[in-house]
């Protein structure tokens, strides 16, 4: 048993949609809006996914085993990165699958990217032990179907 990645491979909203579920990122994402997490998805610059498979030897893109986690990114390839999504399934937390995403989605945009990402408040402890830097001074416009 093992865990592999991918770059760029297509999932689903539904894949995409129950894996956010499953790792509590559904309290701040439009799950229940599935045309909208569709077009998430298809306008990402960078995708990353992790899958549990239980025979590492077997090499099948069109059965990459279960979907454990992703990141979803927006990047110029030039100077920024914003990290949107990073998502892994609760069971399979504390295993080093976040810092690996977080890893290769870097390695795709570009070292030369600044890598930026909105932490979730239960999340905010973790991002320090990955080794990303606090910056003190976001500022945003919510959508416009927020209260």
């Amino acid at each position: 048993m093992a865990i592999r990645y991918s770059i760029d491979l297509k999932l689903t909203s539904e894949q995409f949609i129950d894996l956010l579920k499953r790792s509590t990122l559904a309290e701040r994402r439009p799950v229940d809006d599935e045309p909208r997490i569709r077009e998430m998805l298809a306008h990402a610059d960078v995708l990353v996914t992790a899958h549990w498979v239980d025979d590492p030897v077997v090499v099948d893109p069109e059965t990459p085993g279960q979907l454990i986690g992703v990141s979803r990114a927006i990047t110029d390839h030039a100077y920024c990165t914003y990290l949107s999504d990073l998502a892994v399934d609760v069971e399979y937390q504390g295993q080093g699958i976040g810092r690996e995403l977080i890893r290769l989605t870097h390695d795709v945009a570009g070292h030369q990217t600044r890598l930026i990402l909105l932490s979730a408040p239960a999340a905010k402890t973790y991002y320090p032990h990955v080794g990303m830097q606090p910056h003190n001074s976001c500022w945003m416009i919510p959508p416009s179907d927020e209260s």
